[in-house]
This record gives structure tokens, C-alpha cells and sequence, in this order.
């Protein structure tokens, strides 16, 4: 046997092989591995999907949390990860920052992971602790000019709660966090002034008068928030930080595996229950093919470091 027709063989064996793995697929439990602290949009979210794709494939999908190098760490474990559905991310627009921001990475968003669903979007709050004499985006940069790098503001490195704020124009003094959670105790507590923040873990805060919330960053009003104004109405036209996420797999997984969850992760978002409770915390349910959420992701990263050179953000 010639060795073209050993490998032809062997290509087709291995396709065989692949196939009959994805109709079998799961037969074992799923790990969901989320590259941030707990108690942020992408942790919340693989908790939904996680339970629901659980009880729609009758196998258990068990969130780990793999924080630690702005999100990339736990991308990377799941980009070398067996490419068989066992493992999968999530994640979004802080791994698309980082592929610019970030000088070396071990791993390639665009190239190493395979797009299965975006889930949702969210805007973030810029809200700032009570004390701190502003009411307004204008008031903040007023106050900004005044004591320029004197106002502390908390954020992970590399998320478009850093680079989002660096898109105020004013010169703010960034402390760098592993996770959400932490930013929110720290802001309550009066050991930062400000920050931008998501609403899944800021908005019963703010709404409990423990945080002063002056601006949201997408391009309309939250309904959560509806006397809150935009950045965009506040003097800055054009901000629109709004932030995404969605589930991967490692690239190479079989396109049938990626279409299974795809459907599951779908059904899972257009439940009433769990679409509700995402719109409660300020989330847009934002469903997409493979495909469609592949092209969000190249626009994204290319769109990210257009903003990361303008702003001369680095992080390592």
C-alpha cells in the first residue's frame, strides 16, 4: 500500500471515528471552564447554560473557575484542551482585548478556539462611591481635570471596564483587579472612587443607594436604570463600551458537536425563565450561529486594537 493511500485511509478512519463520537455525544460530564473570578456576566452565564445543557443532555456540565492573567489563563487550558466537547469557555471580549493588548499570549482566540454560541451582552454602570462630589459624566471629568491621576478606579486588566474607562479622555489612575467581585466590595467600601461595572453584580448597589450610578455605556438608557443617562448623551458622542460573551470549544472539535450545543445553548437562552433573568440583570439575550459568532469575534479583536493603540493601554 503506497503511503498516500495509508493516510487517505487513516483520514478517513479518523473522520469515521470523529463522527461516531458526536453521535454518541456526551457520555461523560462536561467541564465549563470560566477564565474569571465569580460573580461576573461570563461565570453567571456558563451557570445558566451549564444547568441547562445538563438537563437537556442528560449529562453533568460542572463550572470551574480558572481566574488569573486578565482571562487568559483559563483560555488558554481550554485552546489546548482535547478537541472532543468535553471542555468548553466561557468567555468573550476580555480574551478579544487581550489579543492585542497583552504583548505574548500562548493562545490565539481567532485560531484556537471554536466559536459555538454568543449568549448575551451587557452594558456596565460607570458608577462612583457616594462620597466622591459627582452626579454626572461632566462632573466626573471636571473633577478628573482637577486632580488629574488622583481618582482610583478599579478594574481587570485588559476588560472594557479598563479600557472603557481610559475612553473618557481624562487622566484616571487604574487598579487592577482579578475579578469583578472584588471591584464591587472595594468600591462599596470607599477604598476606590469609581468604576465601571456590570450589571449582574452592581445593580442591587446601586439600586440600594450604595453606589451613585452617573452613566450607563452602551448606546441606550437601561430600563433597570431608565433616569440614568448614557456616556454618549453626556458629552462623549459616539461611546459605546458594551460588553459580550458566549461559549467555545477548542478548535478542531467536530462541527456536529459544535451544531449539539449550539441548539442546547439556544434553547437554554430562549427559556422565559432564563431570558428573564438575564434582562433582569441588564443583559440583551444575543443568540448566534457558529459562524455568525465567529465573524463578531474577528471584528472584535480587530475593532479592540484600534482602541488598545489609541489609548496606549499595555498590560503583561
Amino acid at each position: 500500500m503506497t503511503i498516500v493511500k495509508h493516510c487517505i485511509l487513516a483520514c478517513a478512519f479518523a473522520a469515521l471515528t470523529l463522527a461516531a463520537a458526536a453521535q454518541d455525544y456526551p457520555n461523560k460530564p462536561i467541564r465549563m471552564i470560566v477564565p474569571l473570578a465569580p460573580g461576573g456576566a461570563a461565570d453567571l452565564l456558563a451557570r445558566f447554560i451549564g444547568q441547562g445543557l445538563t438537563e437537556s443532555m442528560g449529562k453533568p456540565v460542572v463550572v470551574e473557575n480558572r481566574s488569573g492573567g486578565g482571562g487568559h489563563i483559563g483560555a488558554d487550558f481550554v485552546a489546548k484542551a482535547a478537541p472532543d466537547g468535553y471542555t468548553l469557555l466561557s468567555a468573550g471580549i476580555p480574551q478579544a482585548i487581550g489579543m492585542s493588548l497583552y504583548k505574548k499570549l500562548p493562545y490565539d482566540m481567532a485560531k484556537d478556539l471554536a466559536p459555538v454560541i454568543q449568549a448575551a451582552t451587557f452594558p456596565s454602570i460607570i458608577a462612583v462611591h457616594p462620597s466622591l462630589p459627582v452626579k454626572s459624566i461632566r462632573e466626573l471629568i471636571a473633577l478628573a481635570k482637577t486632580y488629574p491621576g488622583k481618582l482610583n478606579y478599579g478594574a481587570n486588566t485588559g476588560s472594557p471596564n479598563h479600557l472603557g474607562m481610559e475612553l473618557l479622555g481624562v487622566k484616571l489612575n487604574h487598579i487592577p483587579y482579578k475579578g469583578a467581585g472584588p471591584v464591587v466590595t472595594d468600591l462599596i467600601a470607599g477604598h476606590i472612587q469609581l468604576a465601571a461595572l456590570g450589571f449582574p453584580g452592581s445593580l442591587q448597589y446601586v439600586q440600594a443607594g450604595r453606589l451613585r450610578a452617573i452613566a450607563v455605556t452602551g448606546m441606550k438608557r437601561a430600563p433597570q436604570l431608565p433616569d440614568v443617562p448614557t456616556v454618549n448623551e453626556s458629552g462623549i458622542p459616539g461611546y459605546n463600551v458594551v460588553s459580550w460573551y458566549g461559549v467555545f470549544a477548542p478548535a478542531g472539535t467536530p462541527r456536529e458537536i459544535i451544531a449539539k450545543l449550539n441548539a442546547e445553548s439556544a434553547a437554554t437562552l430562549k427559556n422565559p425563565d432564563v431570558a428573564s433573568k438575564l434582562t433582569a440583570m441588564g443583559a440583551d439575550v444575543a443568540i448566534t450561529t457558529p459562524d455568525e459568532f465567529g465573524r463578531i469575534v474577528r471584528d472584535e479583536i480587530i475593532k479592540w486594537a484600534k482602541v488598545v493603540k489609541a489609548t496606549g493601554a499595555t498590560a503583561e
